[in-house]
């Protein structure tokens, strides 16, 4: 192959074979699995063999670029907790009625 780069956490490159862009997310080095992620927030784990038959161009980060589409799931997941919330302040209300029904019945 032609140019051979070091896998590098945060650094992206260019596969000129492929034409595709991705960032190293992770290096294992005692696994020698590289794991790197897709501009479509796809990730991909590659053995050292696999990463040396790469024909890459170090390129910068992609012009709006904003990360994994995990990330955006975190406010989503914010969310629902709110929902269970309220949910469970139902049903502490349920549960006060039924307190109040029990302590006229004692009477």
């Amino acid at each position: 192959m032609g140019r051979e780069y070091e896998p590098t956490v945060g650094q992206w490159y260019e596969d000129l074979e492929n034409d595709e862009t991705f960032q190293v997310i992770r290096v294992d080095e005692d696994g020698e699995i590289i794991e790197i992620q897709h501009l479509d927030g796809d990730t991909e784990e590659l053995d050292v063999d696999e990463w040396a038959e790469l024909d890459l161009e170090l390129t910068d980060e992609p012009e709006g670029w904003s990360g994994s589409p995990d990330e955006g799931e975190d406010e989503d997941d914010e969310d629902w907790d709110d929902e269970d919330e309220d949910e469970d302040d139902e049903d502490d209300d349920d549960l006060d009625d039924e307190d109040e029904d029990e302590d006229r019945e004692e009477y």
